[in-house]
């Protein structure tokens, strides 16, 4: 199973697998569900998740009803436990729209949606984040994970979502970290995908964070705190939701 996802996820085209995997994933479903771990966005309990990951994937993370990643399960967590996400009307920019997400924030009656990508098909507005099509002060909050380790120019990009941030607004912008790295490695040589994957974890990926992640936010404008707090919970809650050990939550304030 851990060599067939690794071979799917790097062989085919992340649009195709937006579209077609969750169908099959639904009937992979039925034969895994049990006791031990739950999903929080779904609702649905398992033996365990799926393995994911590209080169060694990981085990017990993916939930096969909500695609949900561990990281995503952490963010639901952490939205609901320390923001008014879920409680007070927000106008909603969701930049690279995670399916695990998509019909439950459509749903919710607080929520005025919009999705934006460059190449998906579940989005709403096809947009490139460094140049967002909407004026200033647009939108109360904005989702944009695993995102800015594929851009050009990442201060740039953080800095148009600050642009469409209303005063007071707020953002959550999650990236892949090496946290044994002091400053993010970035070498624009490093043209090969082999050696890119080696080096930044992806053959798409053109930089590598370190933990001056939350300087970089700052340069584009925003107050930013970063939480820890997946590693304030019970290790039950851990255990329950498989959710990242050591993930720092970056919270992006427009002032």
């Amino acid at each position: 199973m851990k060599r067939f996802i690794s071979f799917v996820i790097r062989k085919v085209p992340r649009k195709y697998l937006q579209l077609f995997s969750h169908h099959l994933l639904k009937v992979v479903s039925l034969f895994m569900r049990g006791k031990n771990v739950t999903c929080p966005i779904c609702e649905i309990s398992y033996r365990k998740f799926l393995p994911y990951g590209r080169l060694n994937p990981r085990e017990n993370a993916l939930c096969p009803d909500s695609l949900s990643l561990e990281r995503h399960r952490l963010m639901w967590l952490y939205m609901k436990e320390k923001t008014t996400f879920f409680t007070s009307p927000h106008k909603l920019l969701h930049i690279a729209p995670e399916l695990c997400f998509i019909d439950k924030f459509k749903a919710m009656p607080n929520i005025d949606y919009t999705s934006a990508d460059l190449e998906s098909p579940l989005a709403d507005v096809k947009m490139d984040v460094h140049d967002i099509p909407f004026e200033d002060n647009t939108f109360d909050v904005v989702f944009c994970n695993h995102v800015m380790e594929h851009v050009d120019d990442d201060i740039r990009a953080m800095s148009e979502i600050h642009r469409v941030l209303k005063p007071g607004g707020w953002a959550i912008i999650q990236s892949p970290q090496d946290y044994s790295r002091a400053e993010t490695l970035e070498d624009p040589t490093i043209t090969d995908p082999k050696e890119r994957e080696r080096v930044y974890w992806q053959n798409d990926h053109v930089r590598l964070f370190g933990l001056d992640y939350g300087k970089r936010l700052e340069k584009a404008g925003f107050k930013v705190t970063e939480d820890r707090y997946v590693m304030e919970l019970p290790a039950e809650t851990v255990r329950k939701y498989a959710l990242p050990a050591n993930e720092i939550i970056y919270f992006c304030e427009k002032g």
